[in-house]
């Protein structure tokens, strides 16, 4: 990887973020860290695939705080995000599952098959305003019950129901080789998937009963730095964010690539930190925080 730094291929990128931009360490010391989200209330959460669990990071600076465990066990947590309610939303990869914690702690299952067998490995989601969640589904091998699973790279959509506790599960979406990360646009209105399968990023348009149409690719990726596609966001004003190879790549509303944030580390995923303004990268063993000058999109 180049040396830290904010690397432009145009200067529309100093608009987002300060040319002069650095990455504050925030935590360190982990296995693999994944799924940064961060709470309307404070804190914020982040998986660590190897320890299998979920921790929690609160401070009162954007680098400095105080790290706990929010959840032993995680069943290999992956992906995360909240809901309205500010419950969890978690990919379970062990299981292949996307839960929800409850305000109790309690695990309630919202998604676990489909077409008679266990999904494969639910790899990251996305919490729509109207109550939807869409989340991306990557086969495994390396499994010992590979069989027993669906092993179909595919995009679900969860539909909010009216009755508590139920769920509808429907495929949105097999238009992606290796769908990773998901993102809705800042009008919940598109769904953009990291297709780490075809190195590309693909968008679909949201129609009104939450289906997907057919989708088309928004912005490819040209390089032979190490990294594949993961985590994906999108700002207020249509930027994607896509963590891919030599780091954080940044497109604007039409697909144009504007240029490279590199932080110290590989990163995996990102987040929008308080007030869904700065970013909170995970990246292998630490977690970095960046500012910038554009909030995200507002998905909780």
């Amino acid at each position: 990887m180049r040396a830290p730094g904010v690397y432009a291929e145009s200067t529309d990128l100093f608009e987002l973020v300060d040319r002069n931009a650095r990455f504050e360490k925030a935590a360190g010391g982990f296995g693999f860290t994944e799924g940064p989200v961060f709470s309307r209330i404070g804190f914020l959460l982040f998986s660590d695939l190897r320890s299998e669990k979920i921790h929690k990071w609160s401070g009162r600076g954007e680098s400095e705080g105080q790290l706990t465990t929010f959840r032993e066990k995680s069943n290999r947590a992956n992906g995360l995000t909240f809901d309205h309610q500010g419950r969890l939303l978690t990919c379970e990869t062990g299981p292949g599952r996307v839960t929800r914690t409850e305000k109790d702690g309690s695990i309630t299952v919202l998604a676990e098959s489909w077409g008679g067998k266990r999904l494969s490995s639910p790899n990251d989601l996305v919490y729509n305003i109207d109550g939807t969640i869409y989340f991306s589904d990557m086969p495994r091998s390396d499994v010992p019950d590979a069989s027993e699973r669906t092993m179909t790279p595919a995009v679900y959509r969860i539909s909010r129901s009216q009755i508590p506790g139920k769920a509808k599960l429907d495929l949105a979406s097999e238009e992606c080789r290796r769908a990773n990360g998901v993102a809705l646009g800042p009008k919940q209105n598109k769904l953009y998937m990291a297709d780490g399968g075809s190195k590309n990023i693909r968008v679909q348009d949201i129609r009104d009963d939450g289906s997907l149409a057919p989708g088309r690719v928004f912005a490819e990726f040209d390089s032979d730095e190490e990294g594949g596609l993961d985590g994906l966001k999108t700002d207020e004003l249509g930027n994607v964010y896509c963590t891919g190879p030599g780091g954080i790549w940044v497109f604007n509303a039409q697909g144009h690539h504007l240029g490279t944030l590199v932080p110290p580390e590989q990163p995996s995923n990102l987040g929008w930190g308080s007030g869904f303004g700065g970013l909170y990268v995970t990246a292998r063993t630490s977690v970095y925080y960046l500012r910038t000058r554009v909030p995200g999109t507002r998905t909780y």
